[in-house]
């Protein structure tokens, strides 16, 4: 253990990363007095389109640096006694420092500076959609029980929905969303079953992409997260603290510290959760749900030079929880554990060459394990997973700024080795085909290599902006496959109507998901039903296009439509092994998904902000199934469904959510939402009668066997947030929130052959008290 903590230490000091988000860049600043001494004042930026506000105090010598900015039109603005009101608007659309110097005007005088109309609400140079969290939605969003804080966030945002236990699903994708996390792409699963989580409090702001991706993106398309977890440094100590608690016996703790002196700035962090309601229960009885989480990070940063920065950062998390049983199993006695444990490093390092190119490198290494026991008397199955990897990755780019151009380029390598242990005990014969083996082992390992190239181009052409793009990736773990991947975006502003308008096409070349799939296409499968023809499952082909447009109306509202048509070969899902929890990868033929989105976005009006959003998605995919294991009537209906399509099982026609705060008081905020899902398509291989055996009446009752689809769910929440404290270095906020208000019983998955069972939490109450200083 010793000996693998400093392997891990060691490659941490590698240099690696630019910084926290891909597509963001940095604000350097020179404040001077009319006298044109250095000035210390504060300085406010404020960017609506990318919910981005912060005040940051400059320096004895007049400056400051904002880091991580979102690629976007930003507001500063400077009110100090003695000086006039400075008011200027600058873009960031380069990964190259942005410099200003500020030269004050004794009051009452005000200068201004006026880039564009004075609003921030429309990003004119925007090449495609692109959402994006601020602090302020992150600190009052509506709390979540653990383990699934950061993916409600990305569930909240039009095209995206969840299946059971927080597994998000981008405009119809299965396990093909990627979280770039401070700079580093992590493609596995991150939904509380299979990884320790990440938390929203850890958040500063994310970006969240759909359509659109640039080059440098690969690998997992169907929606890309990018979060950064670096706050802009303030001299000194500052952190926060928090508590939290509620329903289901629910309680959780955080704690974060950061110093900052001169070049260096130093952070650590710790949490843990506990609930008795930690994945989606299978019957509202919520039998057998206890998880708990733990996560601790060690984070350093400095400036080595104007032109060179170095970032350090140690993080380890776990999580431990129960696997909910249906009636019948928790009448026979049925335990299943499972358990995630996460260590990670991360190292970066920048170096700027000259005021136009600058370069970046990046890079992580990870231990990943996952693992399942089960008692004895567990059933239809006793099953046990023992799996892990070690990650290695690493990322060079070089970006250059030239005229009217954007370039960038880069080389990427990724390399997992893979541990498979599973096993399994039959203990219940009657559910399987007559000589299915009672038991069952797997062990096997074998690397997954993967190497990528990219070259990308944002080219601004007066009110035209074209994004262009091209990417080279390889795979090799049971197949080699190479892919060239082009991509394309045009925008076009059109200033007079406040409307920006864009298309973009992507080619995707996505690689299978990696849980089980040495065992899901093992040989070694067939002598559970030698009828099953067992092939690797292979990466996805697809072509995606996107149109759409962003309205801006009386500089205060926004409204941004976009329809999308996707188009997959070897379009990849998974299946679950009966109720435990244990996933493999599969691929349909083929598959076509098309839809379109709307949102509406206040950012401020009287003290009023929130959205409201409408999805609509219709996707079918064409037989037959490769990988997987299918077992009893599950390996039947594999073996006979050869042709013919049918709805993907994220098929989710409507969808509606909706938030909106008001600011009573300056301390105090009330806030409401709900949303509204038509319900996802089932295909139950037993009788009615069977159904209410495992999941009782109630279920039933909210599942269509005539329409074979779950019936409309709809979940109201509500929430109240009071400031309790203020001081010039401390503030405590209280919030309470209130979920399912309604008290619905929401069923979001049921048992058919390539899904699980899974149902909403009912009426819940929780209560956070955070503290910054």
């Amino acid at each position: 253990m010793r000996s693998r903590i400093l392997r891990l230490l060691t490659f941490s000091l590698i240099p690696a990363l630019l910084q926290a988000q891909t597509n963001s860049g940095e604000l350097r600043l020179k404040v001077l007095d009319p006298q044109g001494l250095p000035a210390k004042v504060t300085v406010r930026l404020r960017s609506d389109a990318n919910e981005y506000q912060n005040a940051l105090v400059t320096s004895e010598s007049g400056e400051l640096t904002a880091r991580r900015l979102p690629f976007g039109l930003y507001e500063i603005r400077i009110v100090q006694e003695g000086f006039g009101t400075y008011v200027a608007s600058v873009e960031i659309h380069s990964a190259l420092p942005a410099e200003r110097i500020i030269h004050l005007s004794l009051a009452p005088v005000t200068s201004s500076v006026t880039v564009t109309d004075g609003t921030t609400l429309l990003d004119p140079d925007r090449a495609g959609s692109v959402e994006e969290l601020g602090t302020e939605t992150i600190q009052t969003r509506t709390a979540s029980l653990p383990g699934r804080s950061l993916q409600d966030l990305v569930n909240s945002q039009p095209g995206w929905s969840y299946e059971g236990n927080a597994v998000l699903h981008p405009r119809g994708s299965e396990y093909q969303t990627q979280f770039v996390v401070d700079g580093i792409p992590l493609t596995d699963n991150r939904s509380p079953g299979f990884a320790p989580e990440i938390q929203a409090d850890d958040v500063e702001s994310m970006s969240i992409y759909t359509a659109g991706f640039p080059a440098e993106f690969g690998r997992k398309l169907g929606g890309v997260v990018e979060v950064n977890t670096f706050e802009d440094a303030k001299p000194g100590v500052h952190g926060q603290a928090g508590l939290s608690g509620g329903s289901f016996d629910t309680a959780g703790a955080l704690a974060q510290v950061q110093y900052s002196s001169g070049k260096n700035t130093f952070g650590v962090s710790a949490s843990g959760n506990a609930s008795s309601h930690y994945l989606n229960p299978v019957v509202p009885e919520n039998f057998t749900n206890t998880g708990t989480t733990g996560d601790y990070a060690v984070r350093y940063e400095r400036d080595l030079t104007p032109a060179d920065r170095l970032s350090l950062a140690i993080r380890h998390s776990f999580s431990r929880f129960e696997i909910p049983n249906d009636h019948l199993q928790q009448l026979a006695g049925q335990l299943q554990n499972g358990a995630n444990a996460e260590t990670m490093g991360i190292a970066s390092y920048q170096h700027i060459f000259s005021p136009n190119v600058i370069a970046d490198f990046r890079g992580m290494i990870r231990d990943t394990s996952s693992q399942l026991d089960s008692n004895h008397l567990s059933t239809p199955i006793i099953a046990f997973q023992r799996n892990w990897f070690r990650e290695g990755y690493f990322k060079g780019s070089l970006s250059i700024h030239r005229g009217r151009h954007e370039f960038k380029a880069g080389l990427e390598s990724d390399n997992l080795f893979l541990h498979e242990d599973f096993r399994d005990t039959i203990s219940d014969p009657a559910q399987f085909d007559p000589g299915t083996p009672l038991s069952f082992s797997f062990l096997g390992t074998r690397p997954d290599l993967e190497q990528s190239a990219f070259v990308q181009d944002v080219l601004r052409l007066g009110r035209w902006t074209l994004s262009t793009g091209l990417r080279w990736d390889h795979y090799q773990l049971l197949v080699s496959q190479n892919a060239v991947s082009p991509r394309l975006t045009v925008s076009r502003y059109f200033p007079s109507f406040g409307l920006v308008t864009h298309v973009s096409y992507d080619r995707v070349f996505q690689t299978p998901s990696f849980e089980n799939i040495l065992l899901s296409s093992s040989p070694a499968v067939a002598s559970l039903n030698p009828q099953v023809l067992r092939l690797p499952v292979q990466p996805s082909l697809g072509n995606d296009f996107e149109a759409g447009l962003s309205k801006a109306f009386f500089n205060q509202v926004r409204v941004d439509l976009s329809v999308y048509r996707r188009q997959a070969h070897n379009y990849a899902d998974d299946d679950q092994l009966l109720n435990t929890g244990v996933s493999f990868p599969i691929a349909f033929r083929d598959a076509s998904i098309y839809g379109a989105e709307g949102k509406l976005d206040l950012p401020n009006w009287r003290g009023l902000s929130g959205f409201v959003s409408y999805s609509y998605m219709l996707g079918r995919a064409q037989f037959p199934v490769t990988g997987g294991l299918f077992l009893g009537d599950d390996a039947r209906n594999a073996i006979t469904q050869l042709t013919g399509s049918f709805p993907i099982s994220q098929d989710q026609r409507n969808l509606v959510r909706t938030r909106f705060r008001y600011q009573l008081q300056p301390r105090l905020w009330l806030a409401a939402g709900l949303e509204s899902e038509s319900g996802l398509p089932f295909e139950f291989a037993g009788t009615e009668s069977d159904a209410v055996a495992a999941f009782g009446q109630p279920m039933v009752n909210r599942v269509n066997f005539e329409r074979g689809r779950v019936r409309p769910q709809l979940s109201i929440d509500a929430s109240a947030g009071a400031e309790i404290l203020r001081t010039d270095r401390l503030t405590m906020r209280l919030q309470a929130d209130v979920r399912n208000l309604n008290n619905r019983l929401n069923v979001i998955d049921f048992n058919g052959l390539f899904s699980a069972v899974a149902i909403g939490p009912p009426r819940c109450f929780l209560l956070r008290l955070a503290t910054a200083f």
